[in-house]
């Protein structure tokens, strides 16, 4: 029996990275898990990152994906925090990489938009829709829970946007050709 296809959200933070799994069955989307990564502020920034690549192994080694998606950050305004997000976010894109996952990246706004439909969504939007999309999912209320679901946000959008491809490939050219994802036409 074909258990679908095991995608893992990501949702960088230097604190908290939240992470959410999903798996894809056909258009059927159903909630694995979600939780959140955390590093310990009293220590060093090369230890902080060593913990969230730890965490992050662990929970591909525990749920077993086959892709990974990543939300990209924004520009903070103070610039050395700027530099911390994108260092732990090298770490959370290493981590699947290094597992040997194919891992995409998606905009906070492309993010939002395949989830709520519009790219300005609040936080509070974003959750709600979450957990339609997938029945099930309920949140530990114990800890805060905004990273998880902006994690499994990701995941979602991911699993639009991965058979992208091969849904465009299905449409013939207006000459009859069809065009393959790759760009090419072939008769």
């Amino acid at each position: 029996m074909n258990k679908g296809v095991t995608l893992l959200g990501l949702d960088p933070g230097l604190r908290r990275t939240g992470w959410g799994v999903i798996v894809v069955e056909g258009s059927a989307l159903r909630y694995g898990a979600a939780g959140v990564v955390c590093s310990d502020d009293s220590m060093p920034l090369a230890r902080r990152l060593a913990q969230l690549h730890d965490g992050i192994m662990a929970v591909i080694a525990h749920h077993q994906p086959q892709e990974a998606a990543v939300e990209e950050t924004f520009v903070n305004v103070n610039p050395l925090s700027t530099l911390k997000l994108g260092q732990a976010r090298g770490v959370v894109l290493l981590a699947p990489a290094r597992a040997g996952l194919s891992v995409s990246e998606y905009t906070p706004n492309l993010v939002k938009k395949a989830i709520v439909g519009t790219g300005h969504a609040s936080k509070s939007q974003v959750a709600m829709m979450v957990e339609r999309l997938l029945p099930g999912c309920r949140l530990d209320p114990v800890i805060d829970a905004t990273d998880a679901t902006d994690a499994l946000a990701v995941a979602i959008c991911h699993a639009h946007h991965r058979a992208l491809p091969s849904r465009i490939a299905a449409f013939p050219e207006k000459d009859g050709r069809h065009r393959r994802a790759g760009g090419k036409i072939r008769p």
